[in-house]
């Protein structure tokens, strides 16, 4: 059986025959994560539309569903979660208040600081959001089976945990 080829396998063979003293394997792999990562962005955006928020929405949101209930956690929890800096976090959770997805909440352990809370309807956007988030996913790896699925899983791990050693400061 010969194996099919994608635009990558072109890339990387005409790459190997004007530079033949490059070992262009990183190549073989990395651009098809590039080319996947495009088509993953396009699905999350379209599922997240679909549920009128937007990625940078979903990215806080999701982060306090994921807390349990009462669907709520610091601002600096938040700030680690989501990798951004705390004027944009701030930004982004007086958006999301105007919106009702979320509000502020003392917080009863410590009054000099705040909880964001998820609101009824943030919590509804983000389930919304999810389900047609991982349906999406879903159907993006529906050309793999279960075994080939874990295994990849297991192999993306190793490397995003390389990349991240080697990258902290």
């Amino acid at each position: 059986m010969v194996a099919e080829r994608d635009e990558v396998d072109r890339i990387v063979e005409a790459w190997s025959a004007e530079r033949p003293d490059l070992d262009f394997s990183p190549m073989a792999v990395l651009s098809r994560v590039d080319r996947l990562s495009h088509h993953l962005d396009r699905a999350r955006r379209t599922a997240f539309a679909r549920t009128d928020i937007e990625p940078w929405e979903w990215d806080v949101l999701s982060a306090l569903r994921r807390a349990g209930e009462p669907y709520q956690l610091s601002p600096k929890i938040l700030l680690q979660q989501t990798l951004v800096s705390s004027g944009t976090m701030t930004n982004r959770i007086d958006k999301l208040m105007q919106r009702g997805l979320v509000r502020r909440e003392a917080d009863p352990a410590d009054g000099r600081s705040v909880l964001v809370t998820l609101t009824d309807l943030g919590r509804v956007h983000v389930d919304a959001a999810v389900t047609r988030l991982i349906d999406a996913e879903a159907d993006m790896l529906a050309a793999l089976p279960d075994a080939e699925r874990s295994r990849l899983a297991t192999l993306l791990r190793h490397l995003s945990l390389g990349v991240e050693r080697t990258a902290a400061p």
